[in-house]
């Protein structure tokens, strides 16, 4: 997908709407059968309305599981090399798939595992102790533009993405709030 929207396989020209990669995001939300809702509704506590299919509903559990556990737990969030917009060190972020990530770790091991994974194991690792709840209801929404968490990304599958969707972030931060809610 292109930036400015389509596959970027349409000829020059042609006009194309222009659709975020977080719009993908948002959709992962909707449950399935009803194409022709324009807005995304606000999902219940559990992230989602319920699925008839067994396999979605398990793996919406699953991360309401996975989303709790990381909103109680101390995660150590790396500071990055440049100046925040306070004029400190910023938290350390990262791209994935045209949306933008603070990246947190579970442990030491893991934040050394990215360490190694980014061929940078020796040099020192300046981090701060979070509690998951605050970097997604404080730190996100304070960045000002649309933010998620990454947890443990260097442990491919393993990793846990918390994107910037209502029930995840506050409401004023989520990507699929409401029409006319402004951010």
């Amino acid at each position: 997908m292109s930036e400015r929207g389509g596959t970027g396989s349409e000829p020059p020209g042609k006009n194309t709407v222009p659709r975020s990669r977080l719009a993908e995001y948002a959709e992962m939300t909707v449950p399935p059968g009803d194409p022709g809702q324009d807005t995304v509704p606000a999902p219940e506590p559990a992230l989602a309305a319920a699925s008839d299919d067994p396999e979605v509903e398990a793996r919406r559990r699953r991360f309401s599981e996975l989303l709790d556990v990381f909103r109680e737990t101390p995660v150590l969030v790396p500071l990055g090399d440049g100046p925040g917009p306070d004029g400190e060190r910023g938290l350390l972020t990262a791209d994935w798939n045209g949306v933008r990530f603070i990246l947190a770790f579970s442990d030491g091991q893991a934040l050394a595992r990215y360490a190694r994974a980014r061929g940078e194991f020796h040099r020192e690792w300046v981090y701060q102790t979070v509690l998951g709840a605050r970097l997604l209801d404080v730190a996100v929404p304070a960045v000002g533009v649309p933010f998620g968490g990454a947890l443990d990304c260097a442990d491919g599958p393993d990793g846990v993405v918390f994107p910037p969707v209502v029930g995840v972030v506050p409401d004023e931060a989520a990507v699929d709030r409401e029409q006319g809610d402004g951010l």
